[in-house]
Order: structure tokens, then sequence, then C-alpha cells
């Protein structure tokens, strides 16, 4: 009976351990075999057409692809004078207080918004991303607001964001089909900032860092970005871009297993977009949303004085929220220095002294004509006389014999005449006759252009490619201003392409060229060299 009831107990016990043992492993399972929901979806870039779609339309969680909206966000508040690349932003506490993946930020430090960009675009990182957000709007409430305003403008109507980073928060959801509609505004409204995704890696300011996608941009032919996204609750997500000659296809895939997995399924889905889409299209761009900037997100503003607190609220207010408009309504860029006018009564007095000095000189111009002897009669087609002391003083000195011209001298009629002994006849004697009837030697047309091509200046650089000529031409005005040394002197020139406009820098020495690209790749701007053609 004993020994029954200990084999009992024994296999209870061991039972019991084996439950807890498979519990632990559960528990403790790796991440790659928890299954998020999956969903796909495949667009044509240049047009928006679908070329495949699967679960699509529903909510799930975005992970990191939220910081394409972040990104986005930052890059329409550059443009609109909101703040600059160059805008020191303060790190928060609760910045600073973000999990991985993360740049490693501490609070009350400052650095530049360019690498807060490069870390949250390449890295993926959640201070970087959620310090981007504070300095644009001031809160992550105020920040998500803007965000979830832009959705709805950008035609995502079934995204809403709760924060800046994508860390899994309640309500916090979007759908593959939203994720591409904006990795596809990401690439058309602001492609000048596009190249960042392509990074390999990126001076971030306080540290080098590498892309989360540097797998797929190195694997697939082609890819170019956009963003990577994972966190438990969404598996393995990302929004892929890639071109193939006049083809760019996006695709997204939310709820991977694995990063291979996620990118093998991206890979495929891609070269069924290259496949479906039709070589040659008309490019329908997607309508940029209207700039309202911070204005009705409440963004936190200086706290103003108010009257003392009477322990109630006057009639009709209590329970009402006041939301300020503190958008910047112009450009930052400080006002044109004004210039300091000369008293009117300064001007006058000028006027009066250089008015008494023409009047001087003219008098004494009459004088000394007046005091001169008659000359003898003229031959008919000459009339001889001395030019005053006044003019030959202002004329300029030549180095060989003085040339006098002859003039007319007129006196006034009233002038009394006194006849003297003439005086002598200077050495060399240019008649006004003989100036009017002699041929005026033309000079040469000179044509005066910005850079002569010759003496090996048949080199330039291209620095990129642009969707219209008005960006083309801001970007060579842009990269001239940064690297004045070596393309001082280069003309800039814009040719247009069938697949956009080129910027290129023109004129230059190929051992200018070579220097100003290799000086430009150091800074992060594309520049590829052109020889003569």
């Amino acid at each position: 009976m004993v020994s029954d009831v200990r084999l009992r107990l024994g296999q209870y016990v061991r039972d019991g351990l084996f439950l807890t043992v498979m519990l632990c492993a559960m528990a403790l399972a790796p991440l790659t075999g928890m299954a998020a929901p999956y969903a796909a979806f495949v667009v044509d870039a240049r047009t928006g057409e679908v070329l495949h779609s699967r679960n699509a339309d529903t909510r799930l969680h975005p992970a990191s692809l939220t910081k394409m909206m972040t990104l986005y966000i930052a890059f329409e508040a550059i443009e609109h004078g909101e703040i600059s690349l160059d805008t020191k932003v303060r790190i928060s506490k609760h910045a600073a207080s973000m999990p991985p993946s993360k740049l490693g930020l501490r609070a009350g430090q400052r650095i530049k918004l360019r690498y807060l960009i490069r870390a949250a675009a390449v890295k993926s990182a959640n201070d970087a991303a959620t310090a981007i957000g504070e300095a644009i709007s001031g809160s992550e409430a105020a920040f998500a607001r803007r965000m979830n305003r832009t959705a709805k403008a950008l035609g995502m109507s079934r995204t809403t964001f709760k924060n800046m980073n994508g860390l899994t928060t309640a309500g916090h959801l979007s759908t593959a089909r939203d994720m591409t509609t904006l990795g596809r505004h990401v690439f058309y409204d602001y492609p000048q900032y596009y190249n960042l995704f392509s990074r390999i890696t990126t001076d971030a300011g306080i540290k080098q860092v590498y892309n989360t996608n540097r797998r797929l941009l190195g694997a697939y032919r082609g890819a170019d970005g956009i963003k990577t996204g994972y966190t438990r609750a969404a598996g393995f997500n990302l929004v892929a871009s890639a071109r193939r000659g006049n083809k760019r296809i996006i695709a997204t895939v939310f709820g991977g297993r694995s990063t291979a997995t996620r990118n093998a399924k991206v890979a495929e889905l891609l070269d069924l977009g290259f496949r479906r889409a039709p070589t040659n299209v008309r490019v329908r761009k997607p309508a940029l949303p209207p700039y309202l900037g911070n204005r009705g997100i409440g963004k936190p503003s200086a706290p103003t004085p108010t009257a003392p607190s009477t322990g109630r609220s006057p009639a009709g207010t209590a329970g009402k929220t006041i939301r300020l408009i503190t958008a910047v309504s112009k450009s930052m860029r400080p006002p044109q220095r004004p210039t300091v006018a000369p008293p009117e009564e300064l001007l006058v007095a000028m006027k009066s002294d250089i008015e008494s000095a023409l009047a001087e000189a003219q008098q004494t111009v009459v004088a000394e004509a007046a005091i001169e002897p008659p000359k003898p009669a003229p031959k008919p087609e000459v009339a001889e006389t001395v030019v005053s002391e006044t003019v030959l003083a202002q004329a300029p000195k030549a180095p060989a014999e003085p040339v006098v011209t002859a003039a007319v001298a007129t006196a006034t009629a009233a002038a009394p005449v006194v006849t003297s002994a003439p005086l002598p006849r200077p050495a060399k004697v240019i008649l006004a006759s003989a100036l009017a009837t002699q041929p005026t030697a033309q000079p040469e047309p000179v044509v005066v252009t910005r850079i002569s091509t010759s003496g090996g200046r048949l080199w330039g650089i291209n620095i990129g490619r642009y969707n219209s000529q008005y960006k083309a031409e801001r970007v060579l005005l842009k990269t001239a201003l940064k690297e004045m040394t070596t393309l001082d002197g280069a003309l800039r020139k814009v040719v247009r392409r069938s697949t956009g406009f080129d910027a290129n820098f023109v004129g230059m020495t190929r051992e200018t060229a070579e220097l100003a690209c290799r000086r430009l790749q150091a800074r992060n701007i594309t520049c590829s060299t052109m020889g003569p053609s």
C-alpha cells in the first residue's frame, strides 16, 4: 500500500516537472516562432496601380514603419521653415528613456536634427524618433495628433498613431495598404531626402550607425529603401522599394516570422510586381497634402500670466479647452539689414554745395575766355582755340607728349573783349573737324561667358536627377554654396532627360571635377564625374 502511494506521488512529481518545463519552453521560445498576422500589398509606384493584395486593409501593428511618418513630417517642417537640419535639439528625459533600438542619447544632450533624422531612418532609433517629434511639436501627444492629421490628408484612412517610434501601444495600428501609400508619398513628395533610406551606414553625430535593411539592399538588385519594423506583436515588417529600368515597385509585408523569411517574401513580391507592371506608363504622382504645420494640434507654448484664481470659473467657460495656433507663418530667416538714409537736410546741403561748385567752375571758364585776345580769322572749316586750364587739369595724363583737342570756346555776349598777344600754339593740336572726319575704329566684339571651356575645362560633375527643373536648380544652388572651394567658377547646368532633370556642374578640369566629387561624397552627397563627350 505504501509503495503504491509512493509510486503515484513520484508520477505526479514527474508530470508536474514535465508541465513546468513545457511552460518554460513556451515562454522562452524564439520570437520567430510567434506568428503575427500576415498581410501584403504591392503597387506600381509610378501610377499607384495595385499589383497584389492580401489582408491589405487589416489593422495591424506597424512597429517602426511608423518612423516613415515621423520622417515625412520632419521633411515637411524643414521645407516650410519650422526647423532646420542644423537646429540643435535638446534631448528630453522621455526621449532618452526609449528602449532599443536606440542611438544612446542622454537627457539634456544637444544634437543637430540632421543626425536624429539619419539615426531614425537608417538605424530605426526610437530615442532619435521621439526627439524629432518633440522638437517639432513640443510633445509626443501633440506630434501624434499631427501624424494622424497628416495620415488622413494622405488617404491613410485606417491608420491611427499614438507615438512617433512605433513601439507597441493600444490603438497604434495601420494597414499594409496605408503604409504603402505613405512610402509612395515619401518617395515622390520629398525626393531630396529619399537617399537616406538606401545608405548602408551613416554618421549619426555621436557614432556610425548601420542600416537595419542592409541585407535586402545588398541582396536585391535595384532595392533602395525604405523602412523595416519589428516588435513582438507586429512580427517582422518591411516597406521596400526597388527600381529596374523604367519600373519602380513598392512592396509591403506585415507579420514576417524572421528577417530572412520576411526578406525572401518581399523579394518574391517585388519580382511579381516587376513581372506585372508595364514597361512604359505615364507617371501619376500622388497629390501633395496641404501644409498646416502645428495648427490645431495644441503644441505647448510659454505660459502666460493669469489673474489670481477666485476658486470658481467664469460663467460659460467651465470645461473649455483653449488651443493655441503657434505654427510659424513665415520663414525663420532673418530680415534683410535695413540701410540708413541720410537726413533730408544733409541731402539739401550737399545739393547746394554741388550747385555752387558747378556755378563757380562755369564762371572761371567764362572769365578766362573773356580775357583772351581775339583769334586770327580761322579757316572756313576749323575754329581753333586753347582748352582752358580747368579742362586740361581734368584730362588724363598721357606718357607721350600732350595731345590737345581744339574746341570752340564760347563766351557770353556781354563779356568784354580784351586784345593782347596770342598765346603760343600747343606742340600738337588735333582739330575737332579732323576727329569728326576720321572713321572711328570699332572694337572687336567680345563675348563674355561664365567660364571658358578651353584649356582642359571639358569636365563636369552630376549630383543627381530630379523630377522638376526647379528642384534640380535648387539642389545645384545649395551644393554650390556648400562646396565653394572647388565649385567656384563652375557653371550650373540643368539637362532635361526622358526620366527627369540632371543637375550638373560643367566647365571644370578633370582634377577639379574629381576633387569636387570626393569632397561632396564625404558630405554624403551623390556625385559622379562627366568627361568630354
